[in-house]
């Protein structure tokens, strides 16, 4: 199925890596290409699947579904942190790793168009955890801020379902569509 123009966006950011691991490692390894599968997630991934994959939400209650299932990352978070930390796309666990899109500004249920046949709609925010500082210490702190209210920002990414099976590659372009008003601000998932 090629995306309907008129029902989306134009394009408003690019595809700049795309990892994966079959492991439950920390980082991804970047790939050529990822295959997302509908209802699934990425094919070969250790979060692949209709329940919950991530480890302390299987130990909670492995009959939820996986809100989790491709994870996005900004590439302007990497440009943000690479003065203290040196991270690269792929290295905190995103499948997908963006540029020119406002990932965290999206209101839940967006439905992004990656490529020429996969869609994917956000979920909500990642929530970084201590395995962020077991990765470079401090980084959990440079991943999270606060607003003029005091309410925690978290930067580390947001989190999606697969809706639409496809390849994604670097270079593909990422095309968005809001859902209907009004919008729910992300929540972390």
């Amino acid at each position: 199925m090629k995306m309907n123009e008129e029902k989306i966006g134009s394009a408003s950011g690019v595809v700049i890596a795309v990892s994966k691991s079959d492991k439950h490692t920390f980082s991804k390894e970047n790939c050529n290409s990822i295959k997302l599968l509908k209802g699934l997630g990425v094919e070969g991934d250790a979060h692949l699947g209709k329940t919950v994959k991530h480890r302390s939400r299987v130990a909670a209650n492995p009959n939820k579904p996986n809100l989790r299932q491709v994870h996005l990352i900004h590439s302007e978070l990497l440009d943000e942190l690479k003065d203290r930390f040196n991270v690269t796309a792929g290295q905190m666990g995103e499948n997908i790793t963006t540029k020119g899109i406002d990932l965290l500004g999206l209101p839940r249920d967006s439905l992004l168009y990656i490529g020429d046949t996969a869609v994917i709609k956000v979920t909500g925010l990642r929530n970084p955890c201590v395995q962020i500082d077991q990765f470079k210490s401090g980084l959990l702190n440079a991943v999270l801020d606060r607003d003029k209210h005091g309410n925690l920002i978290r930067k580390a990414g947001i989190m999606s379902i697969v809706l639409e099976s496809g390849e994604v590659h670097p270079g593909d372009l990422v095309r968005i569509q809001l859902p209907p008003l009004p919008h729910s601000p992300l929540e972390r998932v």
